[in-house]
């Protein structure tokens, strides 16, 4: 039977005056979706609209505290509606007559929501909220979420697991942030508590952590030391001065942990020449890419220490290096060379496969242990106790970097060879000998370093072939100072 026209025409009346407005309520969709049950015998039929969710029964809504949607949801305007990412809580509000109830304008709504974000922050300084936030901040969120059930368009009660879980970390953090303040102010109120019941009379007041760390403490080096480098320096982060004589007394410890032999006699395939073939190589490797020293360095020494253990054949050797620069280059630089350019210098000799298996086989030989102590740690070190200048640091750092090709330089201490190539630079450039200052900070003296020191001068006076240039011709540049192209010392008076 078909509906009065006075009735149907009254209720036609009301849903094009809510469309007008561009949005409906829960009570409007219901008689919109009654109004289209009805079908006039005859009529032809017409698209279909898309009914109204009923809402669930009130006895059946269950207030769920634990994962309770406490977050600012941010409602668009303007056309657009992100309902899907930002869904509404399943919590029903309690409205005693909710045909009754109307969407809330603009400007009500930006104001509930600065209110629902101001009650949802906590405070550092204090560990409890006020009850008058509370009772606000759930007004806040019943008309807030009445205002988001009318705006949205699908009017769904769908709540997003995502939602809820994100919504129940942050209460969690919150609630764990108001337990640490409470703890906090518990410890200070005992420590309070304990200084006024103590009958013991204050000799000194309390004195803070950061002025323990910035008060300089009392020199403790010998009277013959020129100056104290560590303490002129502890203020600055870079230079760790309190820990700086700690970290290399430790490097020098750990050298004991990375012996390398006399192995070329057991590398039936390879000879000292084509180690220093390799060595050239990987210095053109590191300048080419602008990699760090301590990368070359680094690089050398796995190299030795993958030799001193497993036999090499000659086709493998370049691998090896190339291997080991990409190590180095991992764990020193910070934006390290990709494997293709490891590839790409190695002229296509090897496959990808071989790169990456050479590189755990290095890695399984050094047991993992990356923490190599490097003579150029130790030079940089010396030198800035001593007060050198850059020229002379560059000086000593071409001795040191010429003597990885000798072959007969790898038996020894690190922190030695860098003391030896730091006495040498000195004396090239006639500013005197040894002496106390580098003797404290080195832990060597002169008698401990002098046939290092005559060793090395033999190596520069050595005439290397065109195809080992590479070092000299690095260090003849300005940038370097031309270090390299100084007069050599015949005979070192030491």
């Amino acid at each position: 039977m078909a509906p009065p026209k006075s009735l149907l025409g009254h209720n036609r009346q009301n849903v094009l005056a809510t469309s007008r407005k561009g949005m409906t309520t829960r009570s409007q969709n219901a008689v919109q979706s009654n109004v289209c049950s009805f079908k006039p015998s005859g009529s032809r039929e017409t698209r279909a609209k898309r009914k109204a969710e009923a809402s669930p029964p009130k006895e059946k809504t269950t207030k769920r505290t634990a994962f309770a949607n406490i977050t600012n949801a941010i409602v668009s305007f303007g056309g657009q509606n992100h309902a899907s990412k930002k869904t509404v809580n399943i919590i029903k509000p309690h409205v005693e007559n909710n045909a009754a109830a109307k969407p809330a304008d603009v400007t009500t709504l930006k104001a509930v929501l600065t209110k629902s974000k101001s009650t949802i922050r906590v405070p550092i300084h204090t560990a409890k909220p006020k009850k008058e936030e509370k009772t606000e901040s759930n007004k806040s969120q019943g008309t807030r979420h009445s205002s988001d059930l009318e705006k949205s368009e699908d009017n769904s009660l769908y709540v997003s697991a995502l939602e809820d879980i994100t919504d129940s970390m942050k209460r969690t953090r919150r609630s764990n942030n108001i337990l640490k303040i409470k703890e906090y102010e518990k410890t200070i109120e005992m420590d309070e508590k304990k200084e006024e019941n103590s009958s013991e009379p204050r000799t000194s007041e309390k004195v803070s952590a950061a002025a323990l760390l910035v008060a300089m403490p009392v020199s403790t080096v010998p009277d013959n030391i020129q100056w104290d480098f560590d303490i002129e320096n502890w203020l600055d982060p870079f230079q760790v001065s309190m820990y700086a004589m700690d970290i290399f007394d430790y490097l020098k410890e750990r050298e004991v942990q990375f012996p390398i032999g006399d192995y070329m006699e057991r590398q039936v395939c390879l000879s000292r020449w084509m180690r220093a073939l390799l060595i050239d190589w990987m210095v053109e490797v590191q300048e080419s890419f602008e990699l760090n020293h301590e990368t070359l360095y680094l690089a050398i020494k796995l190299v030795d220490l993958y030799l001193t253990k497993v036999t090499v054949g000659k086709e493998t050797l370049q691998l090896l290096g190339a291997s080991s620069l990409f190590i180095a280059s991992k764990f020193d630089e910070r934006i390290p060379p990709m494997v293709e350019d490891f590839l790409y210098i190695c002229d296509g000799a090897y496959s990808q496969r071989e790169l990456i298996r050479m590189e755990m086989n290095v890695l399984k030989v050094v047991n993992f242990d990356l923490g190599i102590p490097l003579s150029y740690r130790f030079l940089r070190r010396y030198a800035r106790c001593a007060k050198v200048s850059m020229p002379t640091l560059t000086l000593a750092r071409y001795i040191l970097e010429y003597s990885l090709m000798d072959y007969s330089m790898i038996t020894l201490s690190d922190s030695k060879l860098a003391a030896a190539a730091l006495l040498l630079a000195m004396l090239m450039k006639d500013l005197g000998g040894w002496n106390s200052t580098l003797e404290y900070y080195s832990g060597y003296k002169l008698d401990d370093i002098r046939d290092i020191c005559n060793l090395l001068n033999e190596t520069l006076h050595k005439k290397h072939k065109e195809t080992l240039m590479t070092v000299r011709n690095k260090y003849s540049h300005k940038i370097f100072f031309e270090v390299a192209k100084l007069p050599l010392k015949d005979t070192l008076d030491i």
